[in-house]
């Protein structure tokens, strides 16, 4: 069998869709060596996150091989990928990132598409007008052309069927789980290393996401103040216009002194940080996943989280929920998580056992199951002569 996807986010993205294309089609790979999969893609970038991808025998890069205002870029993608995936061969098409061709039919295979969220839906005021109109566009007509939809959590496959009108009975739940390095205790070195490098508090919460209002860091930072003086705040993400806010509210309630902003840590150092943190916050007023509530529990840490989206998904019974319009409740949750004792030793180890349910090696089997489902239901409709 061969299976296409959308490459774009594996070749070009450092993190999130980027890190969920390359599990999707490493994992595949690898557990299914008889087969081949065929990474359509616009171009070739530099990114050490492809090694592994690129050492795949089963794997290949696909460039564009047409000429034409459909020959490259966005117009390849979204018309000219479709007659080439039809002369390749291909068996089944996986958009990975929210979209596929919007003439995948012209390809005369069956497709599927993973829906991450719909939070331009659900928080507009977050997006820009052109972005919410091209997403609501380009995510809308997705869904609907797919012969299945993949969702990233029980939240995305609800908010899709209510959105966008989509039966239930066409979307799979596959959850995704966190990087195997956040499950392995950092060697001492590293740990050390880490505290040197970045030169971090003795007594911190960490908060792991881009620097956006989305993200309501401005929740932590209210809350820091109500916290013992000696705790301080390592906020790990890019900043897009949202930390000079932030830092206002941390000047005029006293704490700016305590804020540690790192903005260019790799991924490899974040379980050191991660695991020698006093608890995790993640107080975003949207998401599709929570991947950082589960690397919070798997590098055995509280997790302190909002209510609202699917971050009572990621994190069950292990993690602290709160409303993020609610300093006060964020604070008492961070004491709660902080405090020494048998009680926050047994909520570790419940984190643990809830992080377990997200495991990665189960994605394999789960998408070929949807890929054969998806076939089956293909080839019911479309009967060969």
């Amino acid at each position: 069998m061969r299976i296409g996807f959308d490459g774009k986010r594996a070749v070009r993205n450092m993190t999130g869709l980027g890190n969920y294309s390359r599990l999707v089609v490493e994992s595949l790979a690898k557990r299914f060596p008889e087969s081949e999969f065929d990474v359509f893609t616009p171009d070739m970038r530099e990114n050490p996150r492809l090694e592994t991808l690129l050492q795949l025998p089963n794997v290949k890069m696909r460039l564009p091989d047409t000429k034409g205002l459909f020959g490259k870029g966005a117009l390849w993608r979204t018309f000219g990928i479709s007659s080439q995936i039809r002369k390749e061969g291909i068996d089944l098409f996986h958009g990975l990132s929210n979209e596929l061709p919007l003439n995948i039919k012209a390809a005369g295979i069956p497709s599927v598409v993973t829906i991450h969220d719909v939070i331009y839906r659900r928080l507009p005021d977050c997006y820009s007008l052109p972005d919410r109109i091209i997403y609501n566009f380009k995510y809308g007509i997705s869904c609907r052309i797919a012969d299945r939809i993949i969702a990233v959590s029980q939240r995305t496959k609800d908010d899709i069927t209510e959105i966008y009108g989509i039966d239930p009975e066409k979307i799979d739940v596959v959850y995704q789980g966190c990087a195997e390095i956040f499950k392995h205790t950092a060697t001492r070195n590293a740990l050390a290393e880490a505290r040197r490098k970045y030169r971090l508090p003795e007594r911190y919460i960490v908060q792991v996401g881009t620097i956006e209002r989305r993200k309501n860091l401005e929740l932590t930072v209210r809350a820091l103040s109500a916290l013992p003086a000696d705790v301080h705040l390592v906020a790990i993400g890019r900043d897009r216009g949202y930390l000079a806010r932030v830092m206002d509210i941390a000047r005029r309630n006293g704490t700016a002194q305590r804020i540690h902003v790192l903005d260019s840590v790799s991924f490899a150092e974040l379980p050191a940080i991660c695991q020698q943190a006093a608890a995790a916050a993640y107080p975003s007023f949207y998401e599709g996943f929570g991947i950082p509530v589960i690397e919070a529990l798997e590098s055995g840490i509280p997790a302190v989280a909002a209510k609202g989206s699917c971050l009572e998904e990621a994190g069950g019974e292990a993690a602290f929920y709160v409303d993020p319009h609610s300093p006060r409740q964020m604070a008492e949750a961070l004491k709660a998580a902080i405090a020494d004792g048998p009680a926050t030793v047994s909520r570790i180890a419940l984190g643990k056992r809830h992080a377990s349910r997200f495991n990665n090696s189960d994605i394999p089997a789960r998408l070929a199951e949807v890929y054969s489902r998806t076939i089956e239901g293909f080839r019911r409709q479309r009967p060969e002569p």
